[in-house]
């Protein structure tokens, strides 16, 4: 049986969906079988992230709603073996799905596959509820800034509610040159406003921005920092 592992953030724009499409990336070239969902409804962009956005029929909406069956709305990967995508919708009233749903198709993609990532939307309110409902474990990213880290320590209690007792954070755009100049919290004061563990930092790197932009996951290249970072969280996020 698979596990389902949500990827969710308080504040918007900390990197939350480069995240769970790379996290989703290294699992599949660590040998896995992985499901990649973007349940960020009328504002999907993992086919742009993955540069699929050319290959889209069938969305997670269809799905849900019975329009569709699961795998007419999988979206294979040629770069990775055993990577999919299942895209939000964009344009559809989605306000009949319920958290009963996502946990059906959660439950029947955990049958075949090793990892469901699901990428959630931003934020804490029903949206996250219903992108977490099948959940194992979460991952909360956020940025070294008070407000994003006090939006994820609300993510984090919103999640524990929920009943998804394994949680992590991945603090994303480190700038490790600013720690103790006082124009950010220390790494102390990060792990005192935050109860989760950290499954590891990412530095700011212009890469990233580069890579979204031309639709390639940036752990493709093998052997990089980002590479090896990656690969050293999915194996802490596995061990979880």
């Amino acid at each position: 049986m698979g596990e389902v592992i949500v990827v969710a953030s308080g504040k918007g724009g900390v990197g939350k969906s480069t995240f769970a499409v790379n996290g989703a990336a290294m699992l599949a070239q660590q040998g896995s079988r992985v499901v990649l969902i973007d349940m960020n409804m009328g504002l999907r962009n993992l086919d742009l992230y993955m540069g699929m956005e050319n290959n889209v029929v069938y969305d997670v909406a269809d799905v849900l709603a019975g329009m569709c069956g699961i795998r007419k709305a999988m979206i294979r990967d040629k770069r990775f073996s055993g990577l999919y995508l299942i895209c939000a919708a964009q344009y559809k009233n989605t306000e009949l799905l319920t958290e009963t749903h996502m946990e059906v198709l959660c439950k029947k993609l955990a049958e075949s596959y090793d990892y469901i990532i699901i990428d959630a939307p931003a934020g804490i309110d029903k949206s996250l509820r219903l992108a977490a409902a099948g959940a194992d474990k979460a991952v909360v990213v956020t940025v070294p800034e008070y407000a994003a880290l006090r939006d994820a320590d609300m993510t984090d209690r919103t999640l524990e509610q929920m009943g998804i007792e394994k949680r992590v954070c991945c603090l994303n755009k480190v700038k490790a040159k600013l720690f103790g100049t006082g124009w950010m919290p220390t790494l102390s004061q990060i792990i005192q406003m935050l109860r989760m563990d950290l499954i590891g930092m990412i530095p700011y790197d212009d890469n990233f921005q580069v890579a979204s932009n031309l639709g390639l996951p940036i752990v493709c290249k093998e052997g990089t920092y980002i590479y090896n970072n990656f690969s050293e969280m999915m194996k802490r996020l596995k061990e979880l």
